[in-house]
């Protein structure tokens, strides 16, 4: 970790995403949301997993819904802003 660095920003933006889409596929109704409104199907998903434009859509859909967004921090033991943070650094 570099000197002021928090563990949050030391977090691979990518590896959270794919946390953050297990997350979100882990629940049928939420799955079923973000496949709607990303327009991304499953074909989709598996061939694109290691695009940063893919994975930020996971993180645009979480901030989307602020109570999935806080509910997937929670879960990843990570705050809200860090899964923000790692949209941005993808999409950069």
């Amino acid at each position: 970790m570099i000197r002021g660095e928090t563990n949050e920003e030391a977090v691979d933006p990518a590896a959270l995403a794919l946390q953050a889409l297990g997350w979100t596929l882990g629940d049928e109704d939420r799955a079923g949301r973000f496949l709607a409104l990303t327009g991304i199907g499953p074909d989709d998903l598996r061939a694109g997993l290691g695009d940063p434009a893919l994975l930020a859509a996971v993180f645009k859909f979480l901030e989307g819904h602020e109570p999935d967004l806080i509910a997937c921090a929670e879960a990843l033991a990570i705050s809200p802003a860090a899964l923000v943070d790692a949209r941005r650094r993808l999409e950069a």
